[in-house]
């Protein structure tokens, strides 16, 4: 068994989109080629420059983020931040970080609508049985 290098490209490809809670159809759809291929691009230590940029769009990232991936960066990044206050590390988070809806009632309305659904669904069905 052989230990990856630093530099393993699809190992950084791989955490990258594990951390956007991405699944490999995901990114194979995004990319517009198989899960298989993902999953072969993901074990190979080099990755041609063409298919590097062509994952970083899919991701969402530049082909330098990929490249400089360490996990020892993201621990760090996220260990900058203390408690609830997202207002350092240059302002990252610190916008949206108020809920401007009070989520208890968005669950209402889609219990109402889900219910509503229901009862047209109720309707339909009796309307068919007497004809």
């Amino acid at each position: 068994m052989t230990t990856p290098t630093k530099n393993h490209i699809g190992r950084k490809i791989s955490r990258i989109r594990e951390l956007k809670d991405m699944k490999q159809e995901a990114l194979a759809q995004a990319m517009g080629t198989s899960q298989q291929a993902v999953s072969i691009m993901e074990n190979s230590e080099t990755i041609e420059e063409e298919k590097l940029a062509e994952v970083a769009k899919a991701l969402g990232v530049s082909v330098e983020a990929i490249k400089n991936f360490s996990e020892e960066a993201v621990i760090n990044y996220f260990n900058t931040f203390t408690g609830t206050d997202f207002s350092n590390s240059q302002g990252a988070f610190s916008h949206n970080r108020d809920c401007t809806f009070n989520p208890l009632d968005k669950v209402v309305e889609l219990y109402e609508r889900l219910v509503q659904a229901e009862k047209d669904k109720v309707i339909y069905l009796e309307k068919l049985l007497n004809k």
